[in-house]
């Protein structure tokens, strides 16, 4: 998984590669989206809970910052709105980072100086026409 990337030519085949990437994932784990507005990571987010067999309705939590699903197995942070990373220690993110969950940041880029070592960074791409997506999988950078 880590120095992949992987092509996708719809947003079916995203779902599918994030619920697949999900199947692998441990609690503690920290997995770390950028990428452009409309870029994909809310819908990545999506088969993401899939894959750790959530069936909650995920949408991105732009407002409240972070929603918890599954009674705590899945985090979803977006970080778009925040001005510093305090913000989003204010809310006590290192228990969900160390915790029993597996945590998705959306924007995580901006809050790069708080993210565990152990994170997975995934940037995702516009690849050549409207659906097409590059994504690319590494380690903390």
């Amino acid at each position: 998984m880590i120095g992949e990337t992987i092509i996708s030519f719809s947003v079916l085949e995203t779902l599918k590669i994030a619920e697949n990437i999900a199947k692998n994932a441990n609690p503690g784990d920290i997995f770390c989206l950028s990428g452009d507005l409309g870029a994909g990571k809310t819908h990545f987010t999506k088969g993401f809970a899939k894959g750790l067999g959530i069936d909650d309705d995920i949408t991105s939590p732009t407002f409240t910052l972070v929603h918890e699903h599954g009674g705590g197995r899945l985090y979803h942070f977006d970080v778009y709105r925040i001005e510093s990373s305090d913000e989003i220690l204010d809310l006590g993110c290192d228990e969900m980072f160390f915790g029993n969950g597996v945590c998705v940041i959306e924007w995580a880029d901006k809050i790069k100086d708080i993210i565990p070592k152990n994170a997975v960074w995934i940037t995702i791409s516009h690849g050549d026409c409207e659906n097409h997506r590059v994504i690319k999988i590494e380690n903390f950078n």
